[in-house]
């Protein structure tokens, strides 16, 4: 394991350049190729913080793989690792996104082009799934945490909407907040 103030910052964009290089469907897809670069690879920080760094990006406004990102980089090298991190997990992006949009119109009626976009949408679906399931492993541990599952769940299945997802996200954090009160009263007595 690397020294966190010796990391040197290059290596930090290589390895968010490669996460970003790797994966479509933005921060959920890109989770497992985090934990395997950042956590299993590199040991620079441990999976409970890249998922205690993915609650706090999807409750934060923009865009989950660049917030998590900037706190991983902001971690191991401050604001210059922050930079790094994000400037690593972005370029990847600007560049197929700059050579699509050259060449997309000379293609996009082309079936073999539309087939590997289908099949990047099934491998999407799968890194997604892959990280619901890390996810719920190391976060639904208690009956308190799979009632706000299961409240969250049938919310956005059933009501959906826009709005949906901040007010499921402010809902669980005072249901947390005030269970942890409660559980702290009745073991105090």
């Amino acid at each position: 394991m690397e020294q966190q103030q010796n990391i040197p910052l290059w290596k930090l964009f290589l390895a968010f350049f490669k996460c970003g290089a790797v994966t479509f469907g933005g921060g959920y897809a890109k989770q497992p190729i985090l934990d395997r670069e950042i956590v299993d690879k590199r040991g620079w920080i441990t999976k409970e913080e890249v998922m205690d760094y993915y609650a706090v990006a999807q409750a934060l406004p923009g865009i989950i793989s660049i917030n998590v990102a900037s706190f991983i980089g902001h971690k191991l090298r401050k604001i210059p690792g922050a930079i790094m991190g994000v400037l690593g997990v972005i370029s990847p992006c600007i560049i197929v996104i700059t050579a699509i949009a050259m060449l997309f119109s000379n293609f996009q009626d082309n079936e073999y082009v539309v087939h590997a976009l289908q099949g990047i949408n099934i491998a999407v679906a799968a890194l997604i799934i892959n990280t619901i399931i890390t996810m719920w492993k190391k976060g639904v541990k208690e009956i308190p945490q799979f009632l706000i599952f299961l409240v969250v769940f049938c919310l956005s299945l059933f009501i959906g909407g826009q709005r949906m997802p901040i007010y499921c996200v402010i809902g669980s954090l005072i249901f947390a907040l005030v269970y942890k009160r409660i559980e702290r009263r009745v073991r105090s007595k």
